[in-house]
């Protein structure tokens, strides 16, 4: 299963199964499990495990060390988990040892080409991230998110579940769950409605997330008096529990 002219170092732990096409490198303490396709011209480096049936298309460079001028040479690590398709040219860095030492990346996420995930990002599950979507360090994505071609991310911004970016959105800060953004600097354009109809989200539910997102950004309320106010309607509405969640423990400030 692994070309003759791949390199793999004996030291690498690979399933017996895993496919590796030509010209590619596999580190040492590279770890792959079982189902997991490699490309050509891959590079897998550093201390990096690859979870089961992963996609991993040519000139992907991953586990390569951050890009951060206080990494020192740590033992920092790219954890990558299950059913991930990684398209061409994707170049994804480990972590830090000032941002917790890991990488993360979830399960099930479809990540077209030349996206950069920088060190210390975490990603749900789910995620759609179109061409040249980038980044910077300590960038969190939820679940079902949508990232837009060309999209870019401030370092620590977060992004809720099921949002969405369009083309070229410039984000500087956090995305809350549910939000549609658009725009050289991200403004909230309304509520992903599409995306929760292809996940199962009934029209009722859909109707109160618009409700809420008619509070949080058309009604004029100061944050902390839109908080309160989504606090009361979720006791009759779970579907705005996440989006309040985000709210109360988001550092950076959302985009509004």
């Amino acid at each position: 299963m692994i070309h003759p002219k791949a390199l793999v170092d004996p030291k690498a732990e690979l399933a017996p199964d895993v496919e590796v096409g030509p010209f590619s490198i596999i580190g040492p303490k590279v770890k792959i499990d079982s189902g997991s396709r490699i490309g050509p011209h891959v590079v897998l480096t550093g201390r990096t495990t690859i979870g089961k049936n992963n996609r991993i298309f040519q000139f992907a460079s991953l586990g390569e060390e951050p890009q951060d001028k206080k990494y020192a040479g740590e033992d920092t690590e790219l954890i990558i988990g299950d059913d991930n398709t990684i398209r061409e040219l994707c170049t994804f860095g480990r972590g830090t040892a000032q941002g917790g030492g890991v990488t993360r990346i979830g399960n099930d996420n479809w990540i077209m080409a030349c996206v950069h995930i920088a060190h210390d990002c975490i990603i749900g599950n789910h995620t759609i991230m179109a061409n040249n979507a980038t980044l910077a360090g300590h960038v969190t994505i939820g679940d079902w998110a949508i990232l837009g071609g060309y999209s870019l991310f401030h370092q620590f911004v977060e992004v809720g579940e099921h949002s969405f970016t369009s083309f070229a959105s410039h984000v500087n800060q956090s995305i809350p769950p549910y939000v549609t953004v658009a725009g050289e600097k991200a403004k909230a354009k309304g509520v992903n409605t599409e995306g929760l109809r292809r996940r199962g989200y009934s029209a009722e539910q859909i109707q109160q997330v618009r409700r809420a997102y008619r509070v949080l950004y058309r009604s004029g309320l100061p944050l902390k008096e839109a908080k309160a106010q989504l606090k009361t309607m979720s006791q009759d509405a779970p579907e705005i529990e996440p989006l309040l969640r985000f709210l109360n423990a988001s550092e950076r400030g959302i985009i509004r």
